[in-house]
């Protein structure tokens, strides 16, 4: 099975504000990244679409295939809490050093861990490929695909930000 994971364009959110499950707007430069995308997956005929439910994605995936996707909640980012829209340098939260220092384990403030986001991944990627699909399409966000490329390379977690983060509309393909 080949698998497409689609990052979804850019967002017109200020460097440095903390948004995961924050449902933000897209960049003035979406109809251009979708012209992007569109290209790199110009001939490509899914069996199965995904997407994130998160707008960002959602509105990728139906752009360029109206209807065709379902909504996965196991698909969003990472869920930060009571840091959802903030600046994060500006976050007041006593707890938010010793995230930093084990942000793998320990949850957000409200939020999630990185393993809690790894697990519901890990949960909707083993359903995927016991499927007998050929090509499949995955809409969602940078820390799901380095999450699944963790998986599929046998990589820790805590490794796991050693793989370059997938720019805003790259798509990556994963054969299982």
């Amino acid at each position: 099975m080949e698998i497409y994971l689609i990052r979804h364009t850019a967002v017109a959110v200020e460097q440095g504000v903390c948004y995961g499950q924050k449902d933000v707007d897209l960049a003035e430069t979406y109809p251009e990244e979708l012209e992007t995308v569109k290209k790199n997956l110009d001939g490509v005929e899914f069996d199965k679409i995904y997407t994130s439910p998160l707008s960002r994605a959602k509105k990728l995936a139906n752009d360029i295939y109206p209807d065709q996707a379902q909504e996965e909640a196991r698909l969003m980012e990472l869920h930060f809490g009571d840091w959802e829209g903030k600046v994060w340098d500006e976050i007041k939260d006593p707890f938010l050093e010793k995230w930093m220092e084990d942000f793998v384990n320990l949850k957000c403030s409200n939020g999630e861990s990185f393993v809690m986001l790894r697990d519901r991944v890990l949960e909707f990627w083993n359903e995927l490929k016991a499927q007998d699909h050929k090509k499949v399409a995955v809409f969602t966000h940078g820390g799901v695909i380095r999450t699944i490329q963790a998986i599929e390379k046998n990589i820790k977690l805590e490794d796991s930000f050693n793989i370059a983060t997938p720019a805003f509309g790259e798509v990556v393909v994963v054969n299982v």
